[in-house]
């Protein structure tokens, strides 16, 4: 069993650039695929990008590709998003969540089965 938490959320213009942060307990975090996803007031969570359990392939959603960066530090036991040229249609919750695969990137939350408590990003127009 893989624990989550997520930091960095907040308030940020639009044009900004924040960075989220995913900690992870258990020395499991390594062995699985890694994803973000968000979910914004009165929509379905979705996925925004996804990173293999080596770090070597990543998956980004069109809405964010270009815009965000997904990676992982192993050694440490966190994943990261960055995200750059914020646009208020990126005001969500963002979670963490581990795969059940190791070199999968599954695009549908039903294939994650660890997920942290989310954090939010607010971005003002």
């Amino acid at each position: 069993q893989v624990q989550l938490v997520e930091s960095g959320g907040g308030l940020v213009q639009a044009g900004d650039s924040l960075s989220v942060s995913c900690a992870a307990s258990g020395r499991t975090f390594a062995s699985y695929a890694m994803g973000w996803f968000r979910q914004a007031p009165g929509k379905e969570r979705e996925f925004v990008a996804g990173i293999s359990a080596s770090g070597g392939s990543t998956y980004y959603a069109d809405s964010v590709k270009g815009r965000f960066t997904i990676s992982r530090d192993n050694a440490k036991n966190t994943g990261y998003l960055q995200m750059a040229s914020l646009k208020p249609d990126d005001t969500a919750v963002y979670y963490c969540a581990i795969s059940l695969s190791r070199v999968r990137i599954g695009r549908g939350p039903n294939e994650y089965i660890n997920w942290g408590q989310g954090t939010e990003v607010t971005v003002s127009s």
